[in-house]
This record gives structure tokens, sequence and C-alpha cells, in this order.
């Protein structure tokens, strides 16, 4: 039995190693970026003795869709220009009008969005550089603001986007059935109960990892069985 189990698993690892592409770690982005860049906010916020704005999981949701949509438009990291921007520009009514549709934001409760800013970057630290130029501050100073949502996600480049909003904190952007019908199969959005989250879609070579695993498994229970 033994020699007919172990041959298997040796291609399985062959495979495995083969599949994953040059330089690619099978790491995976712990937390929820998307809350850094909340606190990232409101660090600067405080900074400027300004009111901290809560964590709205319905904006953080609608970022998020913000980012998919500009991927749709354009092919996977050409969404990214040279200058760390998104190379596209979504239309101002589908903030309000196809996103929170698409998370399920009860409709009584969308409100005025209050200033947003995105953007896009080779490493995971861009965005701290980008929200700290004159005109990122302006936004995110601004006294208008109650609240804000951020969106996060890795297709290559890693993308960001935040929404912020002078709506009521407790009573705008509310999720239906509190947002547990999201099906999120990318990227993270902000969510104070949300501390860890998968901002990188699997690869290929991650699955075939996945499945040598389970054939370790079966290895075991062969050379147990034996």
């Amino acid at each position: 039995m033994r020699r007919i189990c172990i041959p298997k698993l040796v291609i399985l690892l062959l495979l495995c190693t083969r599949t994953l592409p040059a330089g690619v770690s099978s790491a995976k982005i712990h937390g929820n970026p998307a809350n850094d860049l909340v606190a990232l906010i409101n660090g600067k916020r405080e900074a400027s003795r300004l009111p901290a704005l809560r964590n709205s999981r319905g904006l953080g949701c609608m970022a998020l869709q913000y980012i998919s949509e500009c991927m749709a438009a354009t092919t996977g990291g050409a969404a990214c220009s040279s200058g760390n921007t998104m190379a596209c520009q979504t239309p101002e009514a589908h903030i309000t009008e196809v996103y929170a549709a698409n998370c399920g934001v009860e409709l009584p409760t969308v409100d005025v969005i209050s200033g947003r800013l995105f953007g896009c970057h080779r490493d995971r630290d861009g965005p701290e550089d980008a929200l700290a130029s004159a005109t990122a501050l302006s936004v995110i100073r601004g006294k208008e603001h109650t609240q804000v949502g951020a969106g996060f996600d890795r297709r290559g480049p890693f993308f960001w986007c935040l929404l912020f909003s002078s709506g009521s904190p407790n009573s705008t952007f509310l999720l239906e059935a509190g947002g547990k019908g999201i099906d999120q199969t990318h990227g993270c959005f902000s969510a104070p109960d949300r501390p860890s989250c998968n901002a990188t879609p699997p690869r290929p070579g991650q699955l075939m990892c996945t499945i040598t695993a389970a054939a370790a498994v079966l290895l075991f229970r062969c050379l147990v069985s034996t």
C-alpha cells in the first residue's frame, strides 16, 4: 500500500511547486486592510483635533463595489495607472444608485456622500503616502463628515477606496439583515466586526497546494491502515 500512496503524493507536490508563479509566496494578508485605512483616516483627523468618524460597513461595502466596477471596466492591472491612480472614473450616480443596491443597503437609509478618495499602488503601504497629499488631507479633514467606509482589493496592484458621508451614523447606510447576506468573493471592506479578510483572490497554484494538503491526509490514512 505504501508504494502506491507515496508516489502519488510526490507527483502532487511537484505540481504544486511548478504551478506557483515565480516570486509569488503563499503568504496571505492577515487582518483587514480596509479597517487599517479607516484607522489611518481617524489618526489624521485626531492629529487635526477633529472627531473620529464612525466605521460604516455599508459605506465600506459600497467602496469595494467602486473598485470592482473599475476593475470590470478595464483589464486587471491596467486599471492602475503609472501615477498610482485608478485609470477609470465611475459615474457619480452609481455610488448611491448601484453600489448601495448591490450591497443590500436599505433604500430609505441611503444618504449624502460628502467625499471620496481612491487610488492604487504596487505595494500595500501605498495608500498611506497617497493620503498625505494636500488634496487628500483636505477631504479627510472635512468637518461635515460623520462616517467613513473603506474598500481594499488586490488584483496585481493594491486598490483602495474611501467613501465619506455626512449622514447620521446611527441611521444611514444600514445593511439589510446586518449585512449577513453579502456574498464577498474577493477583497475587503471595513467593518468593526470584520477583523480579518482575504484581500487576494486565490491563485491556481494555491488551489493545487490545497489539493496537495488533502492528499497528505490521505497518505497518512494509507500508512496508518497498513
